[in-house]
């Protein structure tokens, strides 16, 4: 399956990379995981279910209608449910290994002479006491049930943590006729406020959620945290705090909130597995590009999320940056400025940057756990063991792994990576998987056979 590009991650960058360089003569094969493309951030119902208005979901409608329509009018070639767990480098290029369907054991090849990552980002979620019972979700996986299966986590909800995701998730639940009790953010407006000039191009999207919010009557708790959840076979409610300046609970302020969803979230984290299996530097937690969004290995572009948390705009913008310069390196012709997509890039980047600089979880989080709060759930390993295993030295994650098995399970540290180096006071750093997604042994075994066996 030979192409000259290929695209891993049909969301807002992925989709713009695609039809950029697809519109300047180059074969493009565009691979995703979901049924259909559009990535979390314009994910559809299934058409089975027969949405009357599925734009009522999703903000920026009328730039999904463009890129689905340029998508259906152009030569790109679009892979679904492929579940990418490998590029490979090749004397001739790259080989992008994945699995198809939704069982994911049939393996799949496609051979490109480029591949451009835009592979996303997910969910951060720091743990807290209760934080695994049913009933509590992260706040990306509210709004996927919503937009994807139009159907809501419960009748009375919390929404709480910190980022720009919480706002959407409070307002479209309220919408769907939830019953939002509050909407508890960790951040304290003054540093919003201080970081208005840079933040001038989220000011409307704020402002209409904002209205939102108050149509629906929904309190808005700012600087403060939910500090545990209660319930025995499922969720029936939550305690949240009060925070002070330096991110302590303050003595006096817990109070119950009754509800049977909270759908929490911390911000995101960019997926970078393939990048780092591929050697690209990293830049911190996430891929190192140019002002081409050209990684440092040759033939590799990266754009959205992977190369830094900034949203759909921003990923759009990188996205036709990347597909325009792969596109014109592949011709061996030189890049088109794309003046236009670069000043938004620029423009864009500066405002994640301030949102990114606001909205961070309570310095002193670690401090709400009990020894009994499980950290990780693959694993079931409690904040105890961690600790426990800290006190006999571990330093860093990867030696807390080895001595408690957190980390080790189905998800490989992702959910709780950055739970364990906050317990062991550190800033998270990259974990070195070798794949990025379990593959089967067999599909392994395919790959390289014994000499001599057919």
């Amino acid at each position: 399956m030979p192409t000259d590009l290929a695209v891993i991650g049909a969301g807002p960058a992925g989709l713009a990379a695609a039809l950029a360089a697809s519109a300047r003569g180059v074969r493009v094969t565009l691979v995703d995981a979901a049924a259909r493309p559009g990535g979390q951030f314009y994910r559809q119902p299934a058409a089975a279910l027969g949405a009357g208005r599925p734009e009522a979901l999703h903000h920026r409608w009328r730039t999904w209608e463009r890129l689905r329509d340029g998508l259906a009018a152009s030569a790109v070639r679009v892979l679904t449910e492929h579940h990418v767990w490998c590029v490979e480098r090749t004397p001739d290029g790259f080989t992008v290994h994945a699995l198809l369907g939704p069982e994911q054991e049939e393996p799949v090849e496609v051979h490109a002479r480029a591949v451009l990552l835009a592979t996303g980002g997910y969910e951060h979620v720091l743990p807290f006491p209760g934080w695994t019972l049913p009933g509590v979700v992260t706040a990306g996986g509210a709004q996927a049930m919503l937009k994807g299966g139009l159907v809501v986590p419960g009748h009375r909800a919390v929404v709480a943590g910190t980022g720009p995701l919480l706002l959407p998730v409070a307002t479209g639940l309220a919408a769907a006729g939830v019953e939002v009790a509050a909407l508890v953010e960790s951040t304290d407006p003054r540093r919003l406020a201080r970081r208005t000039p840079a933040l001038a191009d989220k000011l409307p999207e704020g402002a209409v959620h904002a209205a939102g919010l108050l149509r629906h009557r929904v309190p808005v708790l700012a600087r403060s945290t939910v500090v545990r959840a209660h319930g025995d076979d499922r969720l029936t409610g939550v305690t949240v705090a009060a925070l002070d300046t330096d991110g302590h609970v303050r003595p006096g302020t817990a109070r119950h909130l009754p509800c049977d969803t909270l759908a929490v979230g911390h911000g995101m984290l960019p997926h970078t597995d393939l990048a780092e299996s591929l050697g690209c530097r990293l830049d911190g937690l996430t891929v190192a590009v140019d002002t081409e969004q050209r990684t440092d290995v040759p033939g590799v572009w990266a754009a959205g999320e992977a190369t830094g948390i900034g949203g759909a705009a921003l990923a759009l913008a990188e996205g036709h940056i990347a597909g325009r310069s792969a596109a014109a390196r592949l011709l061996g012709t030189a890049p088109d400025p794309a003046s236009a997509a670069l000043k938004a890039r620029a423009r864009l980047r500066r405002s994640a940057a301030a949102l990114d600089s606001a909205c961070v979880p309570p310095a002193h989080w670690p401090e709400h756990l009990t020894d009994d709060t499980v950290v990780c759930r693959c694993e079931e390993v409690t904040a105890g063991a961690v600790r426990e295993a800290l006190g006999l030295g571990a330093g860093d994650e990867r030696t807390v792994k080895l001595l408690t098995r957190a980390g080790m399970g189905w998800c490989q540290g992702r959910m709780c990576g950055t739970a364990i180096a906050g317990l062991a006071g550190r800033a998270p750093t990259p974990a070195k998987r070798p794949f990025a997604r379990p593959v089967p042994l067999g599909v392994l075994a395919r790959q390289h056979p014994q000499e001599g066996q057919s």
